[in-house]
């Protein structure tokens, strides 16, 4: 699928591009369902318009790397010829009941049929597995850490004036504002509370009481270098949270409900648990981490580079492509 876009779905996918642009020839079809301003029946439509474009690969030779329901067209021999990226499972999200939960149901029982399956968080392997996907494997979103460092350097204080952010208070960072990101729950735990100021980003907002802010990348990094805590507590089962990880990466002390990914990340590197009913409290308490945490935090994060995710990926696509 063309990556396009800024979710985290469609960052990983270019990634996987970009890392092996020196070796692979890519070829890509357009993803119809991010062109609809009508949510409703969407992927339904992505699906019919997609049709003909996978009718036509059916006698292309290579490699197919996919990570949509539209791998339901392909037939047995093209799935023996696909890496297929799983993302995540959120009903939450179906735009097109009643059809959309039994073409998932579909999807789990030929993923068994491609020649590798990579989650981005142990949980979904895990979770693959227990539906009899057996051939499920975890490469984790990663990161440039050049980028990371010069952003990671910079003073908290002078980002928070760039910005705009209160000089006299915490800034908590509470991640995009869309549907069932628990925006809404942070911003009812820290409302009126002194020196509490909420901030959130993204392009598709579903309204913020806070700051918000849609950026370009260079200025998000920024901003997460002038929040001081991070609270993400989702209704929805996420991936592995790119925005949590670069924040940690970045010296942000976070409290991160470990639900589906977002606990493999949290336990990964020690991040403890927001509870709703003492919010304020532990923001407080978050605000000040020890130096020898955010060393440990990043160092555990930092493995995950753009060498690692290279060389992940170049070692699944030999084996992929072997005998």
């Amino acid at each position: 699928m063309s990556p396009q876009g800024r979710t985290g779905g469609r960052v990983y996918l270019r990634m996987i591009h970009e890392a092996l642009a020196d070796r692979i020839d890519w070829r890509t079809v357009p993803d119809y369902k991010r062109t609809y301003a009508v949510r409703r029946g969407r992927k339904l439509r992505h699906l019919a318009r997609l049709a003909p474009h996978i009718r036509a690969l059916r006698a292309e030779p290579g490699m197919f790397l996919w990570d949509d329901l539209s791998v339901l067209w392909f037939t047995p021999e093209m799935r023996a010829r696909t890496v297929f990226v799983f993302h995540h499972y959120e009903p939450l999200q179906f735009d097109s009941w009643p059809l959309e939960p039994l073409l998932w149901q579909r999807l789990f029982s030929v993923l068994a049929q491609c020649r590798s399956v990579v989650c981005v968080a142990p949980y979904w392997a895990a979770f693959l597995r227990d539906r009899g996907v057996d051939n499920a494997e975890v490469i984790h979103n990663a990161f440039d850490l050049v980028e990371i460092d010069k952003v990671r350097a910079m003073d908290r204080e002078e980002c928070k004036a760039r910005l705009g952010l209160p000089q006299d208070g915490i800034s908590v960072y509470a991640g995009k504002a869309v549907h069932w990101k628990g925006i809404d729950t942070v911003a009812a735990a820290i409302r009126d509370v002194p020196g509490l100021h909420l901030v959130t980003t993204g392009s598709n907002t579903v309204g913020s009481p806070g700051r918000h802010f849609d950026l370009p990348r260079p200025q998000y990094l920024q901003l997460l270098r002038a929040c001081d805590v991070g609270v993400f507590i989702p209704r929805m089962k996420e991936g592995w949270s790119r925005c949590a990880a670069e924040a940690l990466l970045l010296g942000m002390p976070c409290l991160i409900d470990p639900i589906a990914g977002l606990g493999d990340l949290a336990d990964l590197t020690g991040q403890p648990s927001p509870d709703p009913r003492r919010l304020a409290q532990q923001i407080r308490e978050r605000a000040e981490p020890s130096p020898d945490e955010q060393k440990i935090v990043y160092e555990t994060l930092a493995r995950f580079d753009t060498t690692y995710f290279r060389d992940a990926w170049s070692r699944l696509l030999a084996q992929a492509t072997g005998p």
